[in-house]
């Protein structure tokens, strides 16, 4: 593989692609009995999509730091800052754009010919998927408040309820319910990330929760929505809307105030972040594939 090519395929990120199938497996979930043959065919095809999505996110993403600047002033963590594939191979720079594009295309014609099978119910939430993705590293990074929710909506409410429309044709409440919970975490993994890049990103313009309100203010933040997704899980519990072996998913939220309390205490020390970022990861990849094997084990 040439330097060119293997630096394309690292601006996909391709470590964090393990965030999508387990988004698509819990609104599989969801759905009691898929349709057969038709119904696997149908979410093979939907976790393309997503998939898909989420390269081309990535990828266009990749693009604007190099091109803005920010990837030369932005100290990169396993977690933050970026693959730094594009600074180290700027010849890759316009293919990465390319690939990125014809990612949200591929996106779109598997949107276009899940509405055929499925109906207009698919429409504003694939509408509004293709929109986040195309708009997200041009304008979502400057609007706090958008960047705070828009990556938790993608993986969340978009992604967890779109899988269960496309196998039962119909919004489910458990699918919903079910949704909140990586919006809450997706939410918080793309905030505690931006903790070790806030001067790098002000200096291009940005505008997210932790520019505008600073590291210490946004811990309390994060601290929130932690409550806010395992609160989601045992509100779904308590309504019935949630089976009960799905209470399994509160077990690692047991760690959530230990972390939160870190993070608060260590917002402004970027060493002592970065082990934090990494808990948080395995924190939102664990709690989101326990809950849907709780709700597939009912």
């Amino acid at each position: 593989m040439s330097a060119r090519i293997e630096a394309v395929v690292r601006t996909t990120r391709p470590n964090f692609l393990v965030l999508t199938p387990a988004c698509v497996f819990l609104g599989a979930t969801t759905v009691p009995s898929p349709a057969g043959a038709f119904g696997y065919g149908l979410l093979l095809l939907a976790l393309l999509g997503a998939v898909l999505a989420h390269i081309s996110v990535n990828m266009l993403n990749e693009y604007e730091d190099f091109v803005s600047g920010l990837d030369l002033a932005t100290v990169r963590t396993p977690f933050s800052g970026g693959s730094g594939a594009l600074p180290a191979q700027p010849a890759a720079a316009r293919q990465a754009r390319r690939w990125g594009l014809l990612a949200l295309v591929g996106t779109l014609l598997i949107g276009l010919l899940l509405l055929y099978e499925r109906g207009p119910g698919l429409l504003p939430p694939g509408l509004l998927g293709i929109l986040l993705v195309g708009v997200y590293s041009t304008h979502i990074v400057r609007w706090p408040l958008a960047s705070l929710v828009s990556a938790g909506l993608g993986f969340g409410p978009l992604m967890v309820t779109g899988t269960a429309f496309v196998l039962s044709g119909s919004y489910l409440a458990t699918a919903v319910a079910a949704s909140l919970v990586p919006f809450f975490l997706v939410s918080d993994l793309l905030l505690l990330n931006q903790f070790p890049d806030v001067e790098a990103d002000r200096a291009v313009g940005r505008r997210n929760v932790p520019i505008v309100l600073g590291r210490r203010a946004s811990s309390l933040v994060y601290g929130a929505f932690l409550a806010g997704a395992y609160g989601s899980i045992a509100a779904g519990l308590a309504w019935g809307i949630l089976p009960s072996a799905a209470a399994v998913a509160l077990l690692p939220g047991l760690a959530a105030p230990l972390l939160a309390l870190r993070v608060r205490r260590n917002a402004d020390d970027r060493e002592r972040l970065v082990p934090l970022l990494g808990w948080n990861v395995a924190l939102t990849l664990i709690t989101i594939v326990l809950l849907g094997v709780g709700i597939a084990v009912g």
